[in-house]
């Protein structure tokens, strides 16, 4: 039996949209990637802490505005980003970084039109010259606005299981 209700069809059509993100981004079409975007976009990456007890779970993660986080970025910045990237004098990205994101358990938490709430896990693998190998592991919150141009994503709230990065730097989007 075929599953063919709107919320099937919804959630097919919203990984579609993040497997051509992630391609994007790995192929490094940055400015096809930030076609992607809403202009009002906010791309949040708070800093995970080590809580010891379950009262201090609402202090897990820091918060805009309040905290310093790893990304709290707008489409601007994102653009100045990408910027720097194509100058091919970013020193953290020579040689460039090879870089595969994969999405995944794709759910979509709240529909209303034009706008839609997903959740999802990431796993992203970034290796660079011989012997640099990282690994970031987490989940994604993202709104989708529907537009007359398609999907753009106009939200993302990342939550990294890691606490500490390991990694040299951070100059790739997640």
């Amino acid at each position: 039996m075929t599953d063919t209700s709107p919320t099937t069809a919804l959630r097919a059509e919203i990984e579609e949209f993040f497997y051509l993100e992630a391609d994007l981004l790995d192929e490094r079409r940055f400015r096809e990637w930030l076609d992607l975007l809403a202009d009002d976009l906010r791309y949040e990456v708070p800093v995970r802490r080590n809580v010891v007890s379950t009262q201090q779970v609402p202090r897990e993660n820091t918060r805009p505005g309040h905290d310093v986080l790893w990304f709290d970025e707008d489409k601007a910045t994102l653009v100045k980003r990408v910027v720097q990237l194509e100058t091919g004098e970013h020193w953290a990205e020579e040689p460039v970084s090879r870089v595969s994101h994969l999405v995944s358990n794709v759910r979509i938490i709240d529909v209303d039109l034009p706008a839609v709430r997903t959740t999802c896990r990431i796993l992203i693998s970034r290796n660079r010259v011989d012997d640099e190998t990282d690994i970031l592991v987490g989940r994604r919150e993202d709104t989708l606005a529907l537009t007359d141009g398609g999907w753009r994503l106009s939200r993302r709230h990342v939550l990294l299981d890691q606490s500490v990065l390991q990694m040299k730097n951070l100059t790739f989007f997640l």
